[in-house]
């Protein structure tokens, strides 16, 4: 009985002895955090154990106890981009993570476009796998899970930037990186968190949807997928709500294509969406994203167009931006165009101009601003309209009276305006340009940006 009771004990003092001090799979070896900043390191051990936590780039150590539910959390600050670094983390245990840079992390999501790599076919992509060498971007890919409720972890890992990891990861996201790293020369991060077919109600807290009768029945509209979830919130709850504690630069998201089925409300869904991931986070990081490209949807003549003006509206919510892609859609048979290049480009465009203040970066193509009317003529004024020119014959734009039946227009463009008017309306009601599926743009700005989709009704 005593050498039972001994071997017990044995068996004890081995389990705290190799009690795991354990880290979310977002902190590893190679990550990127945020330069300059409070970040909040978490994880979990024993009950009560005692967890020292030190990052090298200053050395400071900070330590905390783990509370009876196992949890346990701390705030580093970060200083300037650079490395690499180590990070300690002691309780019963020592884990060291290696190879860690100090730099600009961003969040990619969102559905296929963002998902797309270059494995999966992208313009000169033989060419672009074999360059793609630089370890001062790496790439955190989460992989797809669903929940009924807020998990506390993801599954992935950390890679450094070569051809072998770049040829998997989302190609626009890693465009985007190259982009900005040329200009500001510091380690990017980026965590890819997305998943083709998926609608927005799906990357929603389901929280914030609230009793939204209209949003409720707006997302049964959304038809069944066997590639991915239609249910509000359980993407959220898997591949966001475990990772809303590490400190992020922004957000750049490409996604919409799945909500043609439900256009009337992707506007307040996407504001929704834009402004509870702030909450979770706690600040108002940039939001920026990809309009959606010109397609041959079934659903509706305009419903690609109807989602395309829902995001030029949410332009509205604070930090956004937004990238057009009209013109660089070869073809409207594709859902997947090819050219991740410049949709990657005119991302790290916005983020340099907005996020880190080089001016010289052009922001946006012409948008509607205003517009006047004068008899049958409607006048109408534009933002980032500066060189306002139209690669061909304007023939996008069209005008209906009161009983909404559209008509073609014919414009004049006159500085950084432009006339419309339709002999077949008399009395102008709504105005609209570029307003179908697979419509291309013609109008351009100086910075050889397009205009966007948009449609406004004259009060």
């Amino acid at each position: 009985m005593k050498q039972v009771y001994i071997f017990f004990l044995f068996l004890l003092s081995m389990t705290v002895a190799h009690a795991n001090v354990v880290l979310p799979a977002i902190f590893a070896d190679n990550m990127v955090l945020q330069q300059n900043s409070e970040i909040t390191v978490w994880g979990w051990g024993k009950p009560y154990e005692q967890i020292t936590v030190v990052g090298s780039w200053n050395n400071d150590t900070v330590k905390t106890i783990t509370d009876n539910q196992a949890n346990w959390k701390v705030t580093l600050k970060t200083g300037n981009a650079g490395g690499p670094f180590t990070l300690t983390v002691k309780g019963y245990v020592t884990i060291e993570l290696k190879n860690i840079l100090l730099g600009e992390v961003w969040l990619c999501s969102g559905q296929s476009n963002m998902e797309w790599s270059a494995r999966l076919g992208i313009d000169n992509a033989q060419e672009e796998v074999a360059k793609a060498n630089y370890p001062n971007i790496r790439f955190f890919t989460v992989n797809h899970r669903t929940a009924l409720s807020p998990n506390f972890d993801v599954t992935g890992n950390w890679a450094v930037c070569s051809p072998e990891t770049m040829i998997d990861f989302s190609a626009v996201a890693y465009f985007f990186a190259r982009e900005v790293q040329k200009e500001i020369n510091v380690p990017i991060g980026l965590i890819n968190a997305s998943w083709g077919g998926t609608p927005a109600e799906v990357w929603l807290p389901e929280a914030s949807l609230g009793s939204n009768r209209v949003l409720a029945e707006a997302a049964t509209k959304i038809p069944e997928m066997g590639w991915s979830p239609r249910e509000a919130g359980r993407v959220y709850n898997a591949m966001i709500a475990p990772i809303t504690s590490y400190k992020i630069a922004g957000v750049l998201w490409y996604q919409g294509e799945t909500n043609v089925a439900n256009p009337e409300t992707y506007h307040t869904i996407f504001a929704t969406l834009i402004n509870s991931w702030r909450q979770e986070w706690g600040y108002t990081f940039p939001f920026y994203f990809a309009q959606i490209a010109p397609f041959t949807y079934n659903e509706s003549p305009t419903c690609g167009a109807d989602i395309r003006n829902a995001q030029r509206q949410t332009l509205s919510v604070a930090n956004t931006g937004m990238v057009v892609t009209a013109d660089i859609t070869a073809d409207t048979m594709n859902i997947h165009p090819t050219n991740k290049q410049d949709v990657g480009k005119r991302f790290a465009h916005i983020a340099l101009n907005k996020t880190y203040n080089k001016t010289q970066f052009a922001v946006s193509g012409p948008l509607y601003k205003s517009h006047k009317v004068k008899g049958n003529v409607v006048t109408i004024d534009f933002d980032y309209a500066q060189g306002l020119f139209a690669k061909s014959k304007i023939t996008g734009f069209q005008i209906a009276g009161e009983d909404k039946q559209f008509k073609p227009a014919d414009a004049i463009i006159k500085g950084t305006t432009i006339e419309v008017q339709s002999k077949q309306v008399a009395k102008p009601v709504y105005v609209r340009y570029s307003y179908r599926n697979a419509s291309f743009i013609e109008l351009f700005n100086a910075q050889g940006l397009p205009a966007s989709t948009f449609e406004f009704r004259i009060w």
